[in-house]
C-alpha cells in the first residue's frame, strides 16, 4: 500500500535515534517496524510517499498512532529553530525524527536493559530475550520473534535469564516483571496520571532510576516534556552550553529537543556545519 507523507520522516533516523531496538533494515531501503503483535515492513516511494506492508485499516489503527502521525513536527522544529542556533542546527540535523509511541512493557524492559550498555548490545540482548520467551510469527519476508507479553514473561527467574548478555540487570528485569504482573504497577492506568506520579510509580521499580524512568514516560507514554539525560545529553550540556541544564528553558517538547539534540551530539562529524 501506498501512503502519502507530508511531514518530517526519515526511516533511518527513526530506527538509530536511540529510542527504539528493534527497527532494522532488512535488505535495500525496507525498514522493519514491531509493536506488540504488528510487524510492518516500509520504505520510501518517493519524497511525499511510503509504500507499507500493512493494509489501510491496520496502517490506520495501529501505525498512524505508533508514529505519531497526528503532530507536525515540520512545525515544531520551526520553532525549535527560534530558542537558539545550536538547537536549529540540532533540530535540522535531526529531521525526519519522530518519537514512537511504543508498546510500554517492551519499553520499560528496553531500557531497565539500556543502562551502561550500547546500543548494539542492548539490541542483542532484546533479541536474545525475544527469541527466548516471546511467540515466533511469520511474515512474508521471515520468521521473527515478537518481544514476550506479561503474561509470556511471568514466572523468570534470574537463571532463566542467564546467557542473554544482561549482567547485574537481570534482578531488575525480574523485578519488573514481577510488578507489572502482580499489578503493583499497573502500565495502563499509568496512562491516567501526571508526569511526576507517572515517574515516581516507575522508580518503585528495582534499577529503575531518573533516566530510565524518563525514558519509559517519554518513548511509551509520549509525555514529551520529559528529558532523559544520558550520557550524550550530559556532553551536549557540558560541552555546548558550559555546563548548563538548557532543557529546562525550554517549555513545551524538551523530549523531542532532547532526541535532536541526541542524534546531532552522537552522529553529527565534528568538523561539519
Amino acid at each position: 500500500m501506498i501512503v502519502d507523507i507530508a511531514d518530517d520522516f526519515d526511516l533511518e533516523k527513526i530506527a538509530h535515534c536511540g529510542q527504539c531496538f528493534r527497527a532494522k533494515k532488512i535488505f535495500g531501503d525496507v525498514y522493519r517496524f514491531i509493536t506488540g503483535k504488528s510487524v510492518i515492513y516500509i520504505s520510501r516511494k518517493n519524497h511525499a510517499q511510503l509504500e507499507v506492508s500493512c493494509d489501510e485499516r491496520e496502517w490506520h489503527d495501529v501505525w498512524t498512532n505508533y508514529f505519531d502521525l497526528e503532530t507536525n513536527y515540520r512545525a515544531l522544529r520551526a520553532e525549535i529553530g527560534t530558542l537558539d542556533d545550536y538547537l536549529k542546527s540540532a533540530a535540522d540535523f535531526g529531521s525526519g525524527i519522530r518519537i514512537l509511541r511504543q508498546e510500554p512493557f517492551e519499553t520499560l524492559i528496553s531500557f531497565i536493559i539500556s543502562q551502561r550498555k550500547s546500543i548494539p548490545s542492548i539490541t542483542t540482548s532484546i533479541e536474545r530475550i525475544a527469541n527466548k520467551f516471546g511467540r515466533k510469527v511469520e511474515t512474508h519476508c521471515e520468521e521473527i520473534n515478537l518481544f514476550p507479553t506479561v503474561e509470556e514473561f511471568s514466572g523468570v527467574d534470574v537463571e532463566q535469564l542467564s546467557g542473554l548478555g544482561l549482567g547485574y540487570r537481570k534482578n531488575y528485569i525480574v523485578d519488573a516483571v514481577n510488578s507489572v504482573r502482580d499489578g503493583r504497577v499497573n502500565l495502563s492506568d499509568l496512562n491516567d496520571l501526571d508526569d511526576e506520579a507517572l515517574i515516581e510509580t516507575l522508580k518503585t521499580i528495582k534499577g529503575v532510576g531518573d533516566k530510565v524512568a524518563n525514558c519509559v514516560a517519554l518513548f511509551a507514554y509520549h509525555r514529551v516534556d520529559r528529558v532523559p539525560i544520558d550520557v550524550w545529553i550530559r556532553r551536549a550540556i557540558d560541552d555546548d552550553f558550559r555546563g548548563h541544564n538548557f532543557f529546562l528553558d525550554i517549555k513545551h517538547n524538551a523530549g523531542i529537543v532532547q532526541q535532536y539534540v541526541f542524534y546531532h551530539k552522537r552522529f553529527r562529524k565534528p568538523d561539519s556545519r
